[in-house]
């Protein structure tokens, strides 16, 4: 674990453009601790680094958007697509959804487990010449680019992925994967 000293907390406060007194009242520290650690008169105790820590680094993560998390291009399929040709693209791309878009505009998704549950039904013979509209599903729900991590996050508890819109256009997607790859950064 890398412990940071008072240069690396100094500049990395700055850049997230927080004052002492806003990392002093978030940590629960007086501004003049904050200003001692950062001049280095004073050796802070682990449990005061790590609190200054904390917050620098929800601050951080408070600054990333759907922007800079979402994969583009999105990888899709149109409505009027065979259900053949669209299982195709899943087991390229290894997916197991895929949302599903008229002129960039999300009308709704199709999954394994439409398919497979339509099977099971016997709503489907030949996949060949079945439609993706036959067995489209609700959507993923849509975000704009400027939408924060944390709100991202609680999303993609209740999602498995989430498109991310610009003037009602899909410009990119985030899933799971992507926000575990974000932190592992």
């Amino acid at each position: 674990m890398h412990i940071p000293d008072s240069v690396e907390i100094r500049d990395k406060r700055v850049e997230l453009g927080l004052t002492q007194a806003e990392v002093a009242e978030k940590a629960g520290l007086s501004q003049s601790m904050i200003a001692r650690i950062e001049s280095g008169t004073v050796d802070p105790r682990v449990s005061t680094l790590r609190k200054i820590v904390e917050v620098l680094q929800r601050a951080q993560s408070s600054m990333i958007t759907a922007a800079d998390m979402m994969k583009s291009p999105v990888i899709s399929v149109q409505a009027k697509e065979t259900v053949a040709s669209t299982v195709s693209i899943m087991e390229n791309y290894g997916i197991s959804q895929i949302p599903v878009l008229d002129m960039g505009v999300p009308v709704g998704c199709i999954s394994e487990s439409a398919i497979i549950n339509a099977m099971d039904e016997g709503r489907i013979q030949k996949i060949q010449s079945q439609v993706v509209s036959d067995f489209m599903e609700e959507g993923f729900p849509t975000i704009p680019k400027s939408t924060d991590m944390d709100t991202i996050i609680h999303m993609l508890h209740n999602h498995h992925a989430i498109l991310v819109v610009d003037k009602g256009i899909v410009e990119g997607v985030i899933t799971k994967h992507d926000l575990i790859a974000i932190i592992s950064r």
